[in-house]
This record gives structure tokens, C-alpha cells and sequence, in this order.
């Protein structure tokens, strides 16, 4: 990601700190906001920490006219620019500059523990941004610098697919309709072929006598119509006359006289 020097953000502002004098460090231990004079700061104003690029700018203006008081550069938190004191969460001992080279050392103080919370994560989110840009950069410059690999297919180059999980149709597993006109399966308890059962007591039925439909058709003929031979009724008579066959009446059919 390109870097714009020229934009500066803002990063926290407080409208009142104060600004202490320190003696020399005595040993290796720290700085102690005790050895301070607190009751009396050598200045008081307002605080504003901006950021361009990846520097960090704690800036100490007048707050009614906004005159710049002090100025401290911080490359690097925590370092040597900004050190917390050993016996308190509201102080901090930072390191100022005035841009020809000379810096000096002063007490910084908040008058609320909450302001003193902003200030350091202020400064924390900001370099943990630096970070992970500088992380961000070196990947992107690892992954330019190594070669690329080639997946395209080169000139007469193929491929085979495997598909042997795909099972094929049964070509014999559909069933044939029957045909149109076909006939129907005989109902239960028949017999197959359609005979017809003869009667009970081995009498055959009577078939009517053949008419013949010729004269009929032709209307017109002078012809007479041929009478029958035989009485149409006559089987039937005779097939009741004999009364004395018990095994007609046996058999349940029916007598005509």
C-alpha cells in the first residue's frame, strides 16, 4: 500500500494535561511521579497525538490560541520517546524535540486516569497498524519474487475424467404395454379359452331355428315368404311333454305345456 507523507490523522486529543519538571533519573529503575513536584506544573494545556505515515506526533498547544508549546516525534512504542513512571498510571516521562536537533525530557500528567487509558492505546492501535503493514509488505514482495507456476495445458496435452460410479440403464427393465384390443384375463375362478359350461343333467341347449333374411332384404320381390317346416315351438313341447323324467325336475329347469 502506497504511503501518503503528506495527510495527517488524527489520533486522540485532550483538552487538559500538564507539563512537570524532572529531576535527573537517579538509577536504572524508572522515573517516580512522586519525586515531582505535582502542586505546581510548569505549564498546562491542551494535547493532541496526529499521525503521517507510520510516525506518531504528540503535540502540547495553547488551548485558546493553539500555539504549538512542545513536540515529541515517536517512531516506536514502547521505547525510549514515551516511558511510563513506576508508581502511577497517570504520568508518563516523554521526549520532546524542537526540530534543530536538541530534544530535553519532561513529566507528562493527566488529570483523569481515563485520559491516561486513551493516550497509551491511542499509541498502541497505531503501531500495531505499522506492523501489520510492514508484514503486509514483505509477503507481497515474497509472492512477486517467486516464480509463478503454469497450470495451462500445453500443446496436445489431455485429460481423462473417470466416471465408473455412473451406472447405466437397465435397456430390459421397462415394461411392455400391453397392446391396444388385447383381451382381458378371465375373471377368478374361470376357466381359460371361454368355453361355456353345458346345463346340469346333460340336456344341450336348444339353438333357435335359422330365418332367413333374403325375402326380407329384397322388397321388391313378388315372392312369397317361405313358411318353416317345423313349428318353432315344437322342441320346447316336446321337451316338456315328458313329465315323467325326474331328473329334468331334479335339475331345476323350468316345464312349458
Amino acid at each position: 500500500m502506497a504511503e501518503d507523507d503528506s495527510y495527517e490523522s488524527m489520533l486522540c486529543v485532550k483538552p487538559e494535561v500538564h507539563v512537570y519538571r524532572i529531576p535527573p533519573r537517579a538509577s536504572n529503575r524508572g522515573y517516580r511521579a512522586a519525586d515531582w513536584k505535582l502542586d505546581e506544573p510548569a505549564w498546562s494545556g491542551r494535547m493532541k497525538i496526529t499521525a503521517k505515515g507510520k510516525m506518531a506526533f504528540i503535540k502540547l498547544e495553547d488551548k485558546n490560541t493553539g500555539e504549538l508549546f512542545a513536540q515529541a516525534p515517536v517512531d516506536q512504542y514502547p521505547g525510549c520517546v514515551v516511558e511510563a513512571v513506576t508508581d502511577s498510571s497517570r504520568y508518563f516521562v516523554i521526549r520532546i524535540e524542537d526540530g534543530n536537533g536538541r530534544h530535553a525530557f519532561i513529566g507528562l500528567g493527566f488529570a483523569d486516569r481515563g485520559d491516561s487509558f486513551d493516550f497509551n492505546v491511542a499509541l498502541q492501535d497505531h503501531f500495531k497498524w505499522v506492523k501489520q503493514e510492514g508484514e503486509l509488505a514483505k509477503l507481497e514482495a515474497t509472492q512477486s519474487a517467486a516464480p509463478k507456476l503454469d497450470l495451462s495445458f500445453k500443446e496436445g496435452q489431455t485429460i481423462k475424467i473417470s466416471l465408473g460410479n455412473i451406472k447405466k440403464k437397465d435397456a430390459g427393465g421397462a415394461k411392455p404395454r400391453p397392446a391396444a384390443g388385447s383381451l382381458l384375463p378371465p375373471p377368478p375362478g374361470g376357466k381359460p379359452g371361454g368355453a361355456v359350461l353345458p346345463p346340469p343333467g346333460g340336456q344341450q341347449p336348444v339353438s333357435a331355428a335359422p330365418i332367413n333374411a333374403a325375402p326380407l332384404l329384397d322388397f321388391g320381390s313378388s315372392v312369397p315368404v317361405a313358411q318353416p317346416g317345423s313349428d318353432l315351438w315344437g322342441d320346447f313341447t316336446s321337451a316338456g311333454s315328458n313329465s315323467s323324467n325326474k331328473d329334468d325336475v331334479q335339475s331345476g329347469w323350468v316345464q312349458f305345456s
